[in-house]
């Protein structure tokens, strides 16, 4: 992994060093890449790369960036990995000077000057963000990896075009003042962080995954085009044909991706829960590996989030030389003063704080760690797929001409009449799950009757309950996030669970998940890779068989007959915990002081973007415990401490 940059000039530009600059913007993004700074420019002036090394194929000078292909035509500024690299080679033959190493880059750089950016890019498997300039067209192709796994911003500045894996870099380039962007924070409080291709700022744009944006003129940018679609890649594989054999296949392909995924020059190991996905990770880690694996947890003794003893159970049964590291609430508050500058931008996903403890402790022994990030989107995971068919279903009992009516009655009645009808003399017949918070769960049925398709159903399930509409001040009438594709030709034939799987795969994904991946672990230098992220296995996933997946009202069914292959039944069929830390209660104990400072009413009303008589009510409704607002105030203490450390 690495940290990327780069400036090109539109026009003439004048007053600016161009070598300098990038260094600048690569030495914010050393935590990146720790080993080596290099930097690049055009020999007329008109563009510049930068590159933070972390050096993990070909450690050697070798491996050094910005790079140049053999025929001199081509530049590279690349962080990521290409796992596929060896058959890239194969099929590519020796260039007439030969290779000058053995690094991933240098043969995704010859493909390149051979082939062109976009076949390249189709035959590449790995996750990668990069910058290429085409010295002999004086072309910029900028792309990302399908998934979404390492990240990409740029910017127009006057006449220059900037761009860098964090918008830390860009905001070191001179003169450039970004404007927070309150379509993005309205998002922001919906979500909990922020969708591309929006940032928090107005003049920073993300790069979808699968994306890539093609520059050939000084005038304005052109919109970033797909070269891959995670929803037209499911359609096709829905159309193959199935393998007799299903299980002993995907055993097979899902070797082979965690073995690709095992190739490095330095120390690997991974991250271990004990869960479903992590576990079948490491199982073929260890099938592969003469010795044992380093495999690594936390656990936080007395709460509902500790998997300790579950890691430590599977890692027993394999073999592997665990490390788990046992948390104190103390050591997890001693991070949260460090995520703002560690997320550039405010980002609100409370278990961002247990994967930068593992990631740090993993980073004492190792360079490398795999994870088992995608399994749940791919294989149907999560429980919100099965609250989707059923939501699907509850929708279908009643014609629309009764059930609007119905949604709009119950929408009728505030929130606080139904949490009085839950909690009066009505409250005794319901269930003790319906007596708190009656009101906002009446209200979702409601929206659930009211809903129109699985997008808005998927909607009412992830985004926050929280007023949003009124939280952000002057923010006007907002997006919704994009499900681009969603009502593509052929979609119709997937099923609601199928449906919030490719949502999530284009959203939640890269704009939670794999963000808070990737910035929890380079903020110390490791490099995660994540196996289920493989094209060929997410051609597996959506393949004609869909019950492999989702079977009996059971998510991930095939993966766990894989693991019944590997380890005992009570290992495996357990509830998901999560991988989180108990924040409602640290709110009311001891981050309480820190809350109140950040939330303090005259401190909100006069930096402008929140309502503070809402975020007022918000903490106090929470600290007295007659309302639980545990997400909706961690985004609002993200946002604001975002604000007081690295906002504008």
């Amino acid at each position: 992994m690495c940290g990327i940059s780069g400036i090109l000039r539109q026009g003439r530009s004048a007053g600016l060093d161009l070598e300098h600059t990038v260094e600048t913007m690569a030495r914010r993004l050393h935590h990146r890449g720790p080993d080596r700074l290099g930097s690049w420019v055009a020999p007329d002036g008109q563009i510049a790369f930068g590159h933070a090394r972390l050096s993990v194929i070909d450690v050697s000078p070798a491996g050094d960036q910005p790079m140049t292909s053999s025929d001199g035509r081509w530049t590279i500024t690349y962080n990521g990995e290409i796992y596929n690299a060896d058959s890239l080679k194969a099929d590519l033959g020796r260039p007439k000077s030969g290779y000058r190493g053995h690094s991933d880059t240098e043969i995704l750089l010859e493909c390149i000057a051979a082939w062109g950016v976009r076949k390249t890019l189709e035959r590449a498997v790995g996750m990668f963000a990069f910058a290429c300039w085409d010295n002999g067209r004086s072309q910029l192709w900028l792309a990302r990896d399908r998934f979404g796994e390492k990240p990409l911003y740029y910017a127009k500045h006057g006449r220059l075009l900037i761009f860098a894996s964090q918008i830390g870099a860009l905001r070191s380039v001179p003169g450039f003042s970004p404007t927070l962007d309150l379509v993005a924070l309205g998002e922001y409080f919906r979500w909990t962080s922020i969708p591309a291709p929006l940032t928090i700022f107005q003049e920073v744009s993300k790069l979808r995954p699968g994306h890539l944006l093609h520059v050939t003129d000084p005038g304005p940018l052109p919109e970033p085009v797909p070269y891959w679609s995670p929803v037209d890649e499911a359609v096709a594989a829905a159309e193959a044909s199935a393998g007799p054999e299903l299980l002993d296949e995907f055993e097979a392909v899902f070797e082979q991706v965690v073995a690709d995924r095992m190739v490095a020059d330095v120390p690997l190991g991974a991250f271990l829960s004990g869960g479903i996905d992590s576990s079948a990770v490491v199982a073929m880690m260890q099938r592969r590996s003469t010795r044992a694996v380093r495999t690594f947890t936390i656990s936080f003794p007395g709460t509902a989030f500790d998997e300790g003893r579950y890691a430590a159970a599977v890692a027993q049964h394999l073999g592997t030389d665990h490390t788990e590291l046992v948390v104190t609430p103390e050591d997890a508050m001693g991070v949260i003063p460090l995520l703002p500058t560690m997320y550039d931008e405010p980002f609100a996903d409370s278990s961002q704080v247990p994967t930068h403890l593992v990631s740090r402790m993993a980073r004492e022994h190792v360079t490398v760690a795999l994870s088992g990030d995608g399994g749940d989107e791919l294989f149907g995971g999560y429980e919100r797929y099965r609250m989707l068919a059923r939501m699907g279903r509850v929708r279908h009992l009643l014609p629309a001409v009764l059930r609007r009516p119905m949604g709009r009655g119950l929408l009728a009645v505030p929130v606080s009449g139904w949490d009085g009808f839950g909690q009066g003399v009505a409250g005794r017949i319901l269930p003790a799950a319906l007596r708190h918070r009656t009101g906002h769960r009446v209200h979702k049925l409601a929206r659930v009757l009211l809903a129109d398709g699985s997008e808005d159903l998927y909607s009412l399930l992830m985004s926050l309950d929280n007023g949003s509409d009124r939280l952000v001040l002057g923010a006007g009438d907002r997006p919704r996030a994009d499900a681009s594709g969603l009502r593509a030709t052929g979609i119709a034939a997937f099923s609601p669970a199928e449906r919030g799987m490719l949502i999530d795969t284009q959203t939640y994904l890269p704009d939670d998940l794999l963000t808070k991946v990737d910035r929890a672990s380079m903020a110390v230098s490791l490099e995660v890779r994540a196996p289920f992220l493989d094209p060929g296995l997410y051609r597996f996933a959506w393949g004609p068989a869909a019950d492999h997946r989702i079977k009996d009202g059971q998510g991930k069914w095939i993966v766990r007959q894989l693991l019944r292959r590997l380890l005992p039944d009570h290992l495996i069929d357990r509830p998901k915990v999560g991988f989180g830390v108990p924040i409602s209660e640290w709110l009311r104990g001891p981050l309480r002081p820190w809350a109140d400072d950040l939330l303090d009413p005259a401190v909100i009303a006069g930096q402008g973007y929140l309502d503070p008589g809402l975020v007022a009510r918000y903490w106090r409704s929470h600290c007295d415990r007659t309302d639980d607002f545990t997400y909706q105030l961690w985004a609002i203490l993200m946002f604001q401490a975002w604000l007081a450390e690295a906002g504008p």
